[in-house]
């Protein structure tokens, strides 16, 4: 500190403590003993010990970087994309989208943005969500579609039907 003091006088600025012989850190030109260091040092929102390394600031808190995690995979989310849910639990985002995205009732996997993209898009009928791909007939495998002519969706008992499916299903059925 490029100061000369009395061993009685070499104290810590903030407690008085004598600090001959005893580590010591200089902060803001006084000599501080390690409780009041520790003390001074901002403390993790999660585990609430002190933070004395490289510290991340993240949903109005602060965290050691080992301690914001995602929620559901206990990831560590420093420089990587995260979401809230409800409850303001922290999400990685394939998390957020595997718990809480629109499941389509084909495939039963979550309809969820393609890589590169920030919207997902998704077909809703009879109630059901469906991935573009997988809303087609359930007899011909025909892609539906409600913008081509005799491509729309013509459902039996919840099931999806083109239209010339349906008319045969129903002459099965109106022939028994």
């Amino acid at each position: 500190m490029n100061q000369i003091f009395h061993v009685d006088c070499f104290k810590c600025g903030q407690c008085s403590k004598t600090l001959a012989g005893a580590s010591f850190y200089n902060i803001d030109d006084k000599p501080t003993c390690e409780g009041c260091y520790q003390n001074s040092l901002e403390k993790c929102t999660a585990c609430n010990r002190p933070i004395s390394d490289k510290l991340l600031r993240a949903c109005g808190g602060v965290y050691h970087v080992n301690c914001f995690v995602c929620y559901s995979c206990k990831k560590s989310l420093d420089g990587i994309p995260f979401t809230l849910d409800k409850d303001n639990n922290v999400h990685c985002v394939p998390c957020f989208h595997d718990k809480f995205a629109p499941r389509c009732a084909m495939c039963s996997k979550p309809i969820v943005p393609q890589d590169g993209e920030k919207e997902s898009v998704r077909v809703v009928a009879m109630d059901k969500s469906f991935h573009v791909d997988c809303y087609k007939c359930e007899d011909c495998g025909m892609q539906l579609s409600s913008k081509l002519e005799g491509q729309g969706c013509y459902p039996i008992d919840n099931h999806l039907l083109c239209k010339t499916c349906n008319g045969n299903r129903l002459r099965v059925v109106n022939s028994a």
